[in-house]
């Protein structure tokens, strides 16, 4: 059986591709089995193997998850809440959830949540800071497993509306994001202030701990990608909790 499978970020560059065809000799693996073969046959790459999660069909899967030669198969390293995709993504819920590499504009987004019916609205914006510590950042690149970030996306936004009746509106850049540019922007609005503070603050956690979307910090020494700690520990045994 040919398993397809796609890399990215710090595993892409350890393995050397961004996508892999994968043979094995089962007529069916389950997600634990493929990161144990992988393992040994890319040695030089196993400790990012090991700290990585499953996808099978856009959703992170528990180990014991079967996958067939007719699976959609990616292998996501931790996420840091940041494939340079050639082309823009957006959902289908009006625009509301979009992956770009044009400069993002505070005003039209949160001009997608303003409702007659809410009296607060929110806007997060996340920006590229110089200085972490004592080092200094260059620019950030930014890559996503784009369909799937856009699913991820989505359930955030329905989360909102379920648990405080608001709307929200997610954009995040992708390739690269100079010092002080905006990297995401979250709109949020909704009925009283209380709710909509907790539905912002909501929305970029859930944003950092789980869609895959990846960030390397290039500074002048060269660049190291983020998000190499096990940031995926909350979403077992249940990833779509």
């Amino acid at each position: 059986m040919h398993i397809s499978i796609r890399l990215f970020a710090g595993l892409a560059e350890a393995i050397g591709s961004q996508a892999l065809r994968f043979e094995v000799d089962e007529h069916s693996i389950t997600a634990g089995r493929l990161k144990e073969l992988l393992s040994s046959s890319y040695p030089e790459a196993a400790g990012q193997i090991s700290v990585s999660m499953v996808a099978v069909d856009r959703e992170y899967a528990p180990e014991d998850t079967a996958i067939t030669e007719a699976s959609e198969v990616a292998l996501i390293p931790p996420v840091s809440g940041g494939e340079p995709s050639p082309t823009e993504g957006a959902s289908p819920e009006n625009g509301l959830y979009i992956l770009t590499e044009e400069p993002l504009q505070a005003e039209q987004i949160l001009d997608k949540v303003l409702d007659k019916n809410h009296g607060a609205s929110l806007v997060f914006v996340g920006t590229t800071r110089e200085m972490t510590g004592e080092e200094r950042t260059e620019v950030l690149f930014y890559e996503a497993y784009a369909p799937m970030a856009l699913a991820k996306l989505e359930e955030i936004g329905r989360e909102v509306r379920e648990r405080w009746q608001g709307s929200c509106a997610i954009s995040h850049r992708i390739g690269s994001v100079a010092v002080k540019e905006a990297s995401v922007i979250i709109a949020v609005s909704a009925p009283h202030r209380d709710a909509c503070y907790e539905a912002s603050r909501f929305a970029i956690e859930e944003l950092k701990r789980m869609v895959p979307i990846w960030k390397k910090d290039i500074d002048l020494a060269g660049g190291t990608w983020k998000g190499a700690d096990a940031k995926f520990s909350g979403l077992w045994p249940n990833p779509n909790c």
